[in-house]
């Protein structure tokens, strides 16, 4: 399967890259050095603490770098049919069983964030509502078991 990230997600990962190389990894290198100046580094725990930070914002780079370089980069603006839910899509919902409507925009795994409506694509819900038009229904079959939702409206901003 593609990578796909939205112009939002790809800015904010871009942000995070940006501040992890220009201001995270010299200020652990500066304390890093500094720590090491105190003498014996097998029992400083500024030194040890420091050399694990550094090992998790190199590692945290090269997975933004890779992720960067993979993806597809989709702005959900620019979709020509918004007659149907597609990746970036902001899809209105309303659950068969109580009549309760959300909102969510379909994301990339990398931008996922529930709680500010936006769900991947390869989750249950993401996966059953591609392709899906405005008054369709769709199962969903989720731990605690199914739910019908159906798509009330669909957006591309």
């Amino acid at each position: 399967m593609k990578l796909y990230l939205t112009r939002r997600g790809a800015e904010v990962m871009n942000a995070e890259l940006k501040r992890l190389i220009h201001l995270e990894r010299p200020k652990v290198t500066a304390e890093v050095s500094v720590a090491a100046a105190h003498g014996d580094r097998s029992e400083n725990a500024e030194y040890i603490y420091g050399k694990r930070r550094l090992r998790e914002i190199d590692r945290r780079l090269q997975f933004l770098k890779r992720r960067l370089e993979i993806s597809t980069v989709v702005d959900p603006a620019e979709q020509t049919d918004t007659t149907r839910v597609f990746f970036g899509a902001t899809v209105t919902l309303q659950n068969e069983e109580d009549g309760v409507r959300t909102t969510y925009q379909i994301v990339g795994p990398d931008e996922t964030d529930t709680r500010g409506g936006r769900i991947s694509v390869e989750s249950p819900i993401g996966l059953a509502l591609i392709g899906r038009r405005k008054g369709e229904t769709v199962t969903v079959k989720r731990p605690i078991g199914e739910v019908e939702l159906t798509v009330v409206a669909i957006k591309y901003v």
